[in-house]
């Protein structure tokens, strides 16, 4: 069992209660029946909560929400899709979102989500992603990349999906979206 998060905690401390009941309920020693039975302890048992340690995952947590390029996308989720679309105001695009979140370097950066992936940067693996890698993927049945997103850790990413979507975060161990990712890349420019 794991004991590091609070709920395990209190399961752990509950199976420990509720065995140490069991065992004060049994007497472990003889009484005849002239003998009276000792009396309980009348103070009640207190279960200390033990300190929240911050754990690994809950430290990353944290840093992916202050890494300022993570904290810009974040605050366009809910933003409407529309083709064409680079601002909250207006709504966005794949590509829009992209360059908008990126708004240090836009500039120079192409506007199809084809065109970013040609952009020079530091190739990435799957398992090597950090927080604001940019992910290339192939939707449509063409041969050229058709989306771009971007990653927030944790194995989730942000992106501006299809007409009628909403900037949302998605899982890309979902077999749609891995079945499709072409390539990731890491712009220097944090």
């Amino acid at each position: 069992m794991n004991t590091g998060s609070p709920l395990s905690r209190i399961a752990l401390c509950a199976l420990v209660s509720a065995t140490l009941a069991g065992c004060a309920s049994s007497p472990s020693f003889q009484t005849s029946a002239s003998e009276p039975l000792p009396l309980a302890d009348a103070s009640p048992f207190v279960v200390e909560p033990l300190a929240d340690e911050p754990t690994a995952a809950a430290e990353a947590a944290e840093a992916v929400r202050t890494h300022p390029l993570i904290e810009r996308a974040l605050g366009a989720l809910g933003t409407r899709y529309r083709y064409g679309g680079s601002t909250p105001e207006t709504g966005f695009d794949c590509s829009g979102f992209v360059r908008w979140i990126y708004h240090d370097i836009a500039a120079q950066l192409p506007r199809s989500a084809h065109a970013l992936s040609q952009v020079e940067a530091t190739e990435v693996t799957p398992d090597a992603l950090q927080p604001a890698d940019i992910l290339f993927f192939r939707i449509n049945r063409s041969r050229i990349i058709s989306h771009v997103g971007m990653y927030v850790g944790n194995g989730q990413f942000i992106h501006a999906p299809s007409s009628g979507g909403r900037v949302r975060i998605e899982s890309m161990e979902t077999p749609y979206w891995r079945a499709r990712l072409v390539k990731a890349r890491r712009w220097n420019v944090r």
